[in-house]
């Protein structure tokens, strides 16, 4: 918050803006009304301080016209909205990074005559992407968890890192859910399930928004249900299904998280491109979901309304549409929202109006960032520490909660290491443990003559650890294209008494990796020749644990049912290996939950668990789309007992039941559960999911406790999409389910909604609290 001190100076009254201690609304109307037309346009546009060298491009044909972009001097005296990712673009140690920062601001804030520095951003979806910071577990991971609280600690920490480092808004968590994973940025996504997307991010957003920094949602909306799964291509969806899913982990994000930026989309929905939807960006993100911040555009994706989408003629009718729909922003650098704007507006082609509007919210936005008040200071001068030890702590904690035991038939543990070898393309890279959206993969593999910038122990050195006697025999080519590969995994198979085989991806950009941005799957087999691998060695005989270090799930029939065990692992980060390693040992105790369904068959439809119930199998297709593990999947080293449901008998369509149960640890070791509440609506007004995520609660028991489990269920968390697009909750039954998956739900029962059908208002109620009572 920025302290009121009043005006002390002759400058100050003669110029409300400077004056702290006014309310930034006057603060903000006064400075606009000095404001010349291209001195609010630049506070519209950002600047690639630092763009990536040649032949290592960012993104492919950045905006498809190869052009190069002004120079920082072209543009500094209209003012400057943003920077973009000073650290994240190249190698730079933390010091160096923030004294160019500090001197680009200055230079900004020197260069126009109001003296106003600019926002700062950088990507945090996997921790700060730097060389040198913490490498956090990826989105999947942290759905794995089902922790909110975890995942807000990790945003905490995230949000401290960059505000030391001088940087303001992070763009991120995104909030896409998956719908088809065959989609390359499904590594970037949190789970399957809306519900489960919405707390996770929301507690993403308050941890990054209590440090100071500004947290941006992407991608609003509808990108993840791409046509095929396809990076930026149509998508094909109805306006209930964009509403009940694709939407709602926006709605919780912006109304209990606070998020101050959103981003919008690269996709067109029913042929309308995000970027130029008046009713998407300001009729539903503003007018419903409240949005009071800013709204910045994806990359290039202004210019893409020229170039890609085809439905602008020029950069300046580009610029005119992405304005009145509501983008407030143009990242990464001033493309259309410099000439070919002030172009349209002296023309008439765009009403002033807009131009205040967006530029007003930009500048409240400096306003509550203290950047209207000149450029921060420089602080002590000390190199900010961008993976100090309790963050490596909160890596490791995060990633031993993400880990999932799929499938056990008693050799996990191990017992030992004397006669287990370690073989796989992945074995002994730490590439395995990293998204796209990590510096080493993102941008550090264009430097390979640089070290990674921060530790990263692969499964082979972590496993040493536990187990001294383990062999290693892996390789390091991912897709496994040479036949010796697999040769030499099946022999060091057969001389073992048991083999772990590490699998899964190796992340990267448009093609250079198999997950990531741009890197799309046809099916979801293993990538290369990986099944034959895995299916070569466990026919040696000798029992095969499969360990999957991935972006996505994958299609495991044939594997898995032969396998001694699964574990599975979504990108866990720097501290991964040395989780992976603890689950296999049994020092760690395997407590994570599939956030996305696993696939039986690698050429099936998409698999997600929210479907109705002509979606699913039936005897009227061939087709069968039951996943092989289901969403919210996982074992442990001990066994649980559900039982004593109680369900309140009704409740008013505005009113609240009470659904509880006791879960017991029937085993012989400690275990966490995750206890999951799944609800139905046998009978509505349209097609409805078969069931849908309502709560859960992660318990930890010791051998032979018990815990009752309490949820406060509003009627509000049964509404949906009606028939006229309006939400609602209709009278009727309400079927309810308990249990350890949206698959296995031992306990059953319903309770009445009551009285006249009710339409929402934008304070519905999301969440479905859970109490936990030890017995």
């Amino acid at each position: 918050m920025t302290e009121a001190v009043p005006a002390a100076s002759a400058n100050a009254t003669r110029e409300p803006w400077r004056d702290r201690g006014l309310p930034v609304a006057e603060r903000v109307a006064d400075l606009l009304a000095r404001m010349t037309p291209e001195e609010k346009a630049g506070q519209l546009a950002g600047y690639w301080a630092m763009p990536a060298g040649p032949g290592a491009p960012v993104a492919p044909m950045e905006d498809d016209s190869h052009e190069t972009a002004p120079s920082l001097d072209e543009i500094l005296d209209r003012g400057l909205g943003q920077l973009t990712r000073v650290f994240g673009t190249a190698p730079v140690p933390a010091a160096e990074g923030a004294a160019r920062l500090r001197e680009l601001q200055r230079r900004v804030a020197a260069g126009n005559r109001f003296g106003i520095p600019a926002i700062a951003h950088e990507e945090c979806l996997n921790g700060f992407m730097t060389w040198g910071a913490t490498v956090f577990p990826s989105p999947p991971a942290w759905g794995a968890t089902f922790d909110p609280d975890l995942v807000g600690a990790m945003a905490a920490a995230i949000g401290g890192t960059l505000r030391a480092a001088g940087v303001h808004q992070g763009l991120a968590p995104v909030l896409d859910v998956v719908r088809d994973a065959r989609w390359g940025r499904t590594e970037e996504c949190i789970a399957e399930d809306p519900y489960l997307v919405g707390v996770l991010g929301t507690a993403y957003v308050q941890g990054l928004e209590r440090s100071g920094v500004v947290s941006t949602l992407k991608h609003f909306a509808g990108y993840s249900a791409s046509r095929a799964g396809r990076n930026m291509a149509p998508t094909p969806i109805g306006p209930r299904e964009f509403a009940d899913v694709l939407v709602e982990p926006f709605v919780m994000a912006l109304r209990d998280g606070g998020a101050r930026s959103v981003m919008h989309s690269y996709t067109d929905v029913d042929g309308m491109p995000a970027a130029a939807d008046e009713r998407l960006l300001t009729g539903l993100l503003r007018d419903q979901l409240g949005l009071e911040g800013i709204v910045v555009a994806d990359y290039f994706a202004i210019s893409f309304l020229e170039t890609r989408h085809r439905v602008a003629g020029s950069r300046g009718e580009a610029a005119a549409l992405a304005l009145r729909a509501g983008i407030d922003m143009e990242l990464p650098t001033v493309r259309c929202y410099g000439t070919p704007l002030i172009e349209q507006l002296r023309e008439g082609a765009v009403p002033e109006e807009l131009l205040d509007r967006a530029a007003a919210r930009v500048l409240t936005l400096k306003a509550e960032l203290g950047l209207l008040d000149g450029v921060p200071g420089d602080g002590d001068g000390a190199a900010p520490d961008f993976d100090p030890p309790e963050h490596r702590a909160l890596a490791l904690r995060l990633a031993e909660e993400s880990v999932v035991l799929l499938a056990n038939d008693g050799t996990l543990p191990l017992r030992s290491g004397a006669g287990v070898v370690l073989a796989g393309p992945l074995a002994d890279d730490p590439f395995a443990m990293m998204g796209c959206y990590t510096f080493p993969s993102h941008v550090g593999r264009q430097h390979p003559e640089l070290p990674l910038g921060v530790e990263i122990p692969t499964i082979a050195e972590a496993l040493h650890g536990e187990l001294p006697d383990l062999r290693v025999a892996g390789s390091k080519d991912v897709l496994v294209t040479d036949d010796a590969d697999i040769e030499a995994a099946v022999a060091a198979a057969r001389d073992a008494e048991l083999c772990v085989l590490a699998l899964g991806d190796r992340s990267g950009l448009f093609g250079r990796g198999t997950s990531g941005e741009g890197c799309d799957a046809e099916t979801l087999a293993l990538p290369g020749r990986q099944a034959e691998l895995a299916a070569a060695v466990i026919d040696t005989g000798t029992p095969t644990v499969i360990v999957l270090l991935t972006g996505r799930p994958y299609a495991l029939e044939g594997i898995a049912d032969r396998a001694a065990a699964v574990v599975q692992a979504f990108f866990p980060g720097e501290e991964g290996g040395r989780a992976v390693a603890g689950v296999l040992s049994g020092r760690v105790e395997p407590s994570g939950r599939m956030p996305i369904s696993v696939p039986r068959r690698a050429s099936g439809p998409p698999v997600t668990y929210l479907r109705s119930k002509m979606d699913g199998g039936h005897d009227w297709s061939e087709v069968d789309p039951v996943p092989l593990y289901p969403f919210g999947h996982g074992l442990t080293w001990t066994t649980f007992e559900y039982g004593a449901l109680r369900v309140g008998e009704s409740a008013a369509t505005d009113g609240s039941v009470t659904v509880s149960a006791v879960v017991r640890n029937t085993g012989d070791r400690a275990g966490t559960e995750v206890v999951q509440l799944y609800l139905s609506d046998p009978v509505a007004s349209v097609v409805r999911p078969g069931r849908w995520l309502a709560g859960w609660a992660r318990v930890r028991l010791e051998p032979g406790d018990a815990a009752r489990i309490e949820f406060d269920v509003h009627a509000d968390r049964t509404s949906f999409t009606g028939t006229d697009l309006r939400r609602i909750v209709e009278p009727g039954e309400i079927e309810v389910s308990v249990g350890p998956s949206s698959a296995v739900l031992p306990l059953r029962g319903s309770f009445a909604l009551e009285g006249p059908v009710r339409v929402l208002d934008a304070d519905r109620v999301l969440t479905v609290p859970a109490e936990v009572t030890l017995l």
